[in-house]
């Protein structure tokens, strides 16, 4: 029965919808984190034939004139692309004075051990050498001076002995009243072409993707929540799900069907 493949399709692409509004939900609390959602796309194969190719009989019809199913039986649905949306999340005071939240479409530069990536969340920390690090312990990278400096070289250092730290609203990191250095914030032409890496890291494949300018103001002692709406998350996970259970009995009657004719083919 090829016509089984067609509420198979859609199973498949309202499973992978669950899964990701699922993945949403579970990360509703962690700092800086961005939704996920996909999109769908449909083949109809009365679209490709056009409506002038349906044949209708010009005779008294019979019963199996009824039937012709025009190849619906190779429709299908399936999962287009996936996207993250990179909406602003609120800020919330952390009462760490290293954190810093970003307002605007910027992202931090931090350096990890599978190259530069880039990342909302700004929960900071200092490692006993001085180095200002995620709290993955990543190194927060600052500005770059020179094309062919290596990021090992960008790493934020505080002096030792420094009582106080303080980061401006355009990233300066002062010590003691003293400018330093300062954060590298990077803003992307198209956000979209960023590759999510994990939960809080993203990957710029593109060279040309970077912004000239930068209006991203960072908020010391702030961290920026995630940007997930739980109610409405969980209204979408609802209405998923019975999606996927009025697809599965569809498919519960197709099996029946079968099952049915083969019993009567049997009695034959």
């Amino acid at each position: 029965m090829k016509e089984l493949w067609v509420p198979l399709s859609g199973a498949i692409a309202q499973q992978r919808k669950v899964e990701t509004i699922a993945n949403n939900v579970a990360n509703a609390n962690t700092p800086a984190f961005k939704k996920d959602q996909i999109t769908f796309k449909e083949y109809i194969k009365t679209l490709e034939k056009g409506y002038d190719d349906i044949d209708i009989p010009n005779k008294e019809w019979a019963p199996e004139d009824f039937y012709h199913s025009y190849g619906a039986e190779s429709a299908k649905v399936e999962v287009d692309a996936s996207y993250t949306d990179f909406s602003q999340g609120q800020l919330s005071p952390s009462g760490n004075p290293l954190d810093v939240g970003l307002r605007g479409k910027g992202f931090l530069e931090v350096q990890t051990p599978n190259g530069t990536r880039f990342t909302r969340k700004g929960i900071l920390s200092l490692r006993n050498d001085g180095t200002l690090v995620t709290d993955s312990g990543y190194p927060v990278l600052k500005p770059m001076t020179n094309p062919d400096e290596p990021a090992q070289a960008r790493k934020i250092i505080i002096p030792p002995g420094t009582k106080e730290i303080a980061i401006s609203l355009k990233g300066e990191v002062y010590a003691d009243g003293e400018k330093i250095d300062a954060l590298s914030i990077q803003e992307f032409k198209d956000t979209h072409a960023l590759r999510k890496e994990g939960n809080s890291l993203f990957v710029n494949s593109k060279e040309d993707n970077y912004m000239a300018t930068n209006n991203t103001t960072i908020h010391q002692g702030f961290i920026e929540e995630s940007n997930v709406n739980t109610v409405s998350e969980m209204s979408e996970l609802i209405k998923a799900h019975r999606h996927f259970e009025s697809i599965q009995s569809v498919i519960k009657t197709y099996d029946q069907i079968s099952q049915k004719g083969t019993n009567e083919i049997l009695k034959f």
